[in-house]
This record gives C-alpha cells, sequence and structure tokens, in this order.
C-alpha cells in the first residue's frame, strides 16, 4: 500500500511541476537545440511524466497507448545520460525491425550522429550490424532474438550497458521473446537503469517489473484500454463476401490514406490484388515480405506513393506514419488489446481519425464481448443488397 500510495503521490508532484516545452527539461543547450531543430517544442503527456524521473536515473515504468510519443521520452534521457566514452552503455530492445529502425532514425535525428548507434534485427546483413559494434557503438537498437544470437556466438559485449529499454514489451511477450529477454538480461550488469514501455500492464508485465525494476516512477497516460478520444468508431455488419466491395465504397467516400489490417499473410496479398486491379494504389505488409520489399512498402505509404497499406498485426507494429486517417478492421481482431492496438494507428498527435470495423453475421457475438470489454460505443451500419443503412 505505502508503494502505491508513492506512486500516487509522485503522480500529483509531476503535475504540478509538469513542464510545457522541451526547453524547460534540465537538458544540454546541445540537444536543446536539436530538438528545437527537428520541430520538438511542447513535450506530449508521457514525456513529460517520464523524462524528468529518467533524467534523475530512476527506473521507470510508463503504460501509454500507441502513438503518445514514447520513444522521445527515452531517448532523451538516454542521450544526455549515456558516457561519452566507446562501448555499449545503453541497450533498446524492441519486438520488430521496424520499429527498431524508426528509433534508429529518430535518434539520427536528434544527435545527428551515423556512428555512435548500432541497428541489430533479424532479416538484415549481419556484416554492417557487426562492424557498427566492432566500431564502439555507444547505443544498441535490437530484436530480441538476433542479439540474443549474437550474444551466444559472443559477437557482443554487454557487460557495460548502463541503461536498459524495454519498448513495446507486451508485444515482445506476445510474441514469445519472454526467455530470451531474460538471457539478455542476465547478460547485463545488475546496476542499471532500465525503462519498461507498454500499452497493457498484464500479469506477465507485472511480472517483468518485478524482475527488471526497481522500485519505478510509475506514469500512466489514459486508459490502457481504451482506444483514443480523437478517432470516429463505427462498425460494419457485412457478409464476408462483401467486405471488399465494402472497402473500396469508403475508399470512394473518403479523403486520405487508409492502413488496412488482415488477419492472414495470403489476406494481405488478396486484399491489396483486389484493390490495385481496381485503381486504388495499395501496397501490402507482411511476414513473408523481405525487409526491403517491407521498408519500400512502409516509405511508400508514408510519403504518399500509396494511398492504401493492408496489413498484419506482427507486421504492422512497428509501423509509425504520422498522419493515417482511416484504420480499417477489414477482418475482427481476435483480443480487445489488438483492436486498441490497430486503431492507435489514426488520431495520433490529437489528429483526428475514422476507425471502421467489419463484421460478419458470425462475429456479432465477439463484436459486442469487445464492445463491452473497452467500454466503447460505436455507430452501427448494417451492409445489404448494395446499401449502408445505420442502425440503432
Amino acid at each position: 500500500m505505502a508503494r502505491i500510495l508513492r506512486y500516487a503521490d509522485e503522480r500529483d508532484r509531476r503535475r504540478k511541476d509538469q513542464v510545457n516545452q522541451f526547453s524547460e527539461f534540465s537538458i544540454s543547450a546541445g540537444l536543446k537545440k536539436q530538438l528545437t531543430a527537428a520541430n520538438f517544442i511542447t513535450p506530449t503527456p508521457v514525456q513529460a511524466q517520464a523524462i524528468p524521473p529518467a533524467l534523475e536515473g530512476r527506473d521507470v515504468l510508463a503504460t501509454a497507448q500507441t502513438g503518445t510519443g514514447k520513444t522521445l521520452s527515452f531517448l532523451i534521457p538516454l542521450i544526455e545520460r549515456m558516457p561519452k566514452a566507446k562501448g555499449c552503455s545503453a541497450l533498446i530492445l524492441l519486438p520488430t525491425r521496424e520499429l527498431a529502425m524508426q528509433v534508429e532514425q529518430h535518434y539520427r535525428k536528434l544527435t545527428g550522429n551515423y556512428n555512435s548507434i548500432a541497428l541489430v534485427v533479424g532479416g538484415m546483413a549481419e556484416g554492417p550490424q557487426l562492424q557498427a559494434i566492432r566500431n564502439g557503438a555507444r547505443i544498441i537498437v535490437a530484436t530480441p532474438g538476433r542479439l540474443e544470437d549474437y550474444l551466444e556466438r559472443r559477437l557482443v559485449n554487454l557487460s557495460g550497458v548502463k541503461m536498459l529499454v524495454l519498448d513495446e514489451v507486451d508485444r515482445m511477450l506476445d510474441m514469445g521473446f519472454k526467455p530470451s529477454i531474460r538471457r539478455i538480461a542476465a547478460a547485463l550488469p545488475k546496476e542499471r537503469q532500465t525503462m519498461c514501455y507498454s500499452a497493457t500492464l498484464s500479469e506477465q508485465i507485472k511480472e517483468v517489473v518485478r524482475d527488471y525494476l526497481r522500485n519505478p516512477a510509475r506514469i500512466e497516460i489514459g486508459s490502457v484500454l481504451k482506444p483514443c478520444e480523437n478517432v470516429e468508431l463505427q462498425t460494419f455488419e457485412v457478409p464476408t463476401d462483401k467486405k471488399q466491395e465494402l472497402l473500396e465504397h469508403l475508399l470512394g467516400q473518403s479523403k486520405g490514406s487508409f492502413l488496412v489490417f488482415v488477419r492472414t499473410k495470403h489476406g494481405a496479398d488478396r486484399v491489396a490484388r483486389r484493390l490495385k486491379r481496381s485503381g486504388h494504389t495499395a501496397t501490402q505488409i507482411h511476414g513473408d515480405r523481405s525487409q526491403s520489399q517491407r521498408n519500400a512498402a512502409l516509405k511508400s505509404f508514408a510519403q504518399g506513393g500509396h494511398r492504401v497499406l493492408v496489413a498484419t498485426d506482427v507486421a504492422a507494429r512497428g509501423i509509425d506514419v504520422a498522419h493515417v486517417a482511416h484504420v480499417v478492421n477489414y477482418d475482427m481482431p481476435r483480443e480487445a488489446e489488438d483492436f486498441v492496438h490497430r486503431i492507435g494507428r489514426t488520431g495520433r498527435n490529437s489528429a483526428k481519425g475514422v476507425a471502421s470495423t467489419f463484421a460478419a453475421p458470425d462475429e456479432r457475438t465477439l463484436l459486442r464481448k469487445m464492445e463491452k470489454t473497452l467500454a466503447i460505443t460505436t455507430k452501427h451500419f448494417r451492409v445489404r443488397a448494395n446499401q449502408v443503412a445505420q442502425t440503432a
């Protein structure tokens, strides 16, 4: 009870002392200049609350939805507190290659330094990764599988790590990386700062907290199981064989980019192929596509070369695109958490967004259960005979 009260007191104190601009943080003039140059002026709530204790060297446990600015909230303390000597002193673990690559890009944007960071991920050539490590990279951004492989082959030394970040830890556990995280943590010094970021706080996450964090500053931004209020939610009760037609109808009626979630790799290929045949600029991302294909698809979608990106859940976990106008759950998500993660790709940074869910007749029970779990109300439409009608 005392520990919970301490967390509450700290949250109240941080609310009163919360900074309104990055320039108010106790960081170097050089980093403030880089933030301004990158057009980072006003911190998001998770940044405002997590950065001060992290700068003090505290362990941090932060739960916040996707798109709330978690990456900057740990990169700023890492950059500020990282020793200048060569050799790895900071490690960031993430679930996917795409997310790791985006963190690396953010780091380089903030520092202008291309030589002090090593990207360690699967699906890409080992040579440049190992060369960056041998050249004395001070920070490693990695997925657990590839880093564990390097550890087993004694190609990387983590004995100098002073700071560990576990980002999207809930998804890393979902993907089966718990044993890898445990073995990697065993190779690190026990005396270190650990920052843990997650969209949820399940029993598995609490176990990670008990194992790796010490008296962490607790940051909680909004409900971890509730969609962003900036997103308009709508549900279409539609036969499975009419989903493609409905998707194309929405594309014709709406403006902006579409991120379409499907359940399988084959389904992603099929939906994207049909959209292309209908004249839409669409591409797809899933686990069977090569890393270069995935990179090209993400880049084209982010830059507007493709209006539609069709994705599976695991592949989409690392997507960080600033302006997604419309998320479509072409296939119903299996879990309420997946629903929150999916629609969290729109309505980011106070922007407005729309999320549409396609529910086949045999999925009505699953839909009602999900709405009850998340305590949400969506606009309901029924599709029949080429007509879309709103229901009560």
